[in-house]
């Protein structure tokens, strides 16, 4: 994995996929999508889907465990912190040989720079939220994100996903 390219390839995600407008019946579009993917493919999730301060939709499939729902909170927070991607933070502080604690003084009980949260941003408004999933390797946390948001917004997955480990 080369984490340059991947952090290069997120910023051209997050750069993409853009909503025209997002709304309680758009989370739960994209939710319910999430989980039948999830549950088609037999995983365990927790799926998170809110806009900053107020929980759109929320679903724990068979095999989730609390843990799932804990680390959806605290990668979403990183979402709403940052306002990019948890992948693309982690990867960021990888590179740089830090920690979210040690760069930006923020609680690990907080805040989790590890793949599955994606900036939900709306074209005239920027970043309003997040969608999250926990439950798979980081990595696969947020290419199946992606993939949800390529599928409701038209995207081609094959064009935008990170190339295979």
């Amino acid at each position: 994995m080369d984490i340059v390219h991947d952090l290069q390839q997120i910023l051209a995600q997050e750069n993409a996929l853009v909503f025209p407008h997002f709304d309680a019946d758009r989370a739960w579009q994209l939710g319910a999508y999430l989980h039948e993917l999830a549950k088609a493919r037999g995983l365990g999730l927790a799926i998170d889907i809110r806009t900053f301060g107020q929980p759109l939709f929320f679903s724990a499939l068979a095999g989730a465990t609390p843990d799932n729902v804990d680390w959806a909170r605290r990668k979403g927070n990183t979402v709403a912190h940052f306002r990019r991607s948890s992948y693309a933070m982690g990867l960021s502080l990888q590179k740089a040989g830090s920690t979210v604690t040690e760069k930006y003084g923020l609680p690990l009980a907080d805040y989790a720079t590890h793949g599955g949260a994606f900036p939900l941003k709306v074209a005239s408004a920027g970043v309003i939220g997040s969608v999250t999933v926990s439950g798979l390797p980081q990595r696969a946390d947020h290419e199946l994100v992606v993939e949800a948001l390529c599928a409701h917004l038209g995207h081609d997955f094959s064009k935008l996903a990170l190339e295979k480990a």
